[in-house]
């Protein structure tokens, strides 16, 4: 442990590092990080885990995590092209939505038009006199409801 008296404390959580590693670490680290983000965008990395909450013997919670990192081409080359298809994301996908709903839109205006016409046709529909055993049941009046 190190002496708190004088305020070393940080150097106990950090270690000490030589004046000229700490140099170095700064003049090259900004150099270093870009290409392990570069290394790291090109190959992709994959992180997953699972957590489970239970109590006792009865699983209360599973939550399983997996991320992706990767560049766009890289996540194209693995197939994963999820966001061209969502409409919050894309400008491409928010068209064939606004297709959908015109579409909609025509198809409750025809049924609109069209259901006074099928009423009527229901109307004219004239049930045949239900026979059983050769003997007329049931015949139908004028408007196909049987009497």
């Amino acid at each position: 442990m190190s002496d708190s008296t004088n305020g070393s404390v940080s150097t106990l959580l950090a270690g000490s590092r030589p004046e000229s590693r700490r140099l170095a670490a700064t003049k090259g680290g900004s150099s270093n990080l870009a290409d392990l983000l570069e290394r790291v965008l090109d190959k992709g990395i994959i992180i997953a885990g699972d957590i489970t909450l239970c109590l006792g013997e009865i699983e209360l919670l599973q939550i399983k995590i997996r991320l992706l990192i990767a560049s766009v081409d890289k996540a194209r080359d693995m197939g994963i092209d999820w966001w061209q298809h969502d409409p919050a994301l894309s400008s491409k996908a928010r068209k064939p939505a606004e297709e959908r709903d015109e579409l909609v839109e025509r198809l409750d205006r025809l049924e609109r038009m069209l259901a006074p016409i099928a009423q009527e046709r229901e109307k004219q529909v004239v049930l045949p006199d239900i026979v059983i055993d050769d003997r007329i049941v049931a015949h139908t009046n004028g408007n196909g409801v049987h009497a």
